[in-house]
């Protein structure tokens, strides 16, 4: 199994999940070896929750690092499409996860949003 998603499956269960009781864990890897960790915290106003990958991104962000310095996410479930939209921003070319089956699949974030949403310019 990938490493970093076996991580992302330890740090599930310090997800803050008590609507959903779907606990997800992320942890992304810095082309430079540091490795940041996130999980989901919900919130009963549902829209102001937050993806464990967002939770894992925004710890990078507070550190420094900025799209392009990430080279990995390992992640114990599928991204929502939301976080898709993060992935593919922040330029993270080896997302992997846990599927259902329990297999691990790994794309680049570009094949999992393919003609996604950019500014222009």
């Amino acid at each position: 199994m990938n490493e970093l998603v076996d991580k992302a499956i330890e740090a599930a269960a310090k997800a803050y999940a008590p609507y959903s009781k779907y606990n997800v864990g992320a942890v992304v890897r810095t082309t430079d070896g540091r490795e940041f960790t996130g999980v989901n915290v919900e919130n009963a106003a549902y829209p102001l929750g937050q993806c464990a990958e967002k939770s894992a991104i925004g710890a990078a962000a507070a550190a420094g690092y900025r799209p392009g310095d990430i080279a990995a996410i390992g992640i114990n479930a599928s991204p929502c499409g939301g976080c898709r939209q993060w992935l593919h921003e922040w330029r993270i070319p080896e997302v992997s996860f846990r599927r259902d089956d329990g297999t691990i699949a790994t794309y680049s974030a570009a094949d999992l949003l393919p003609e996604t949403w950019t500014l222009p310019g």
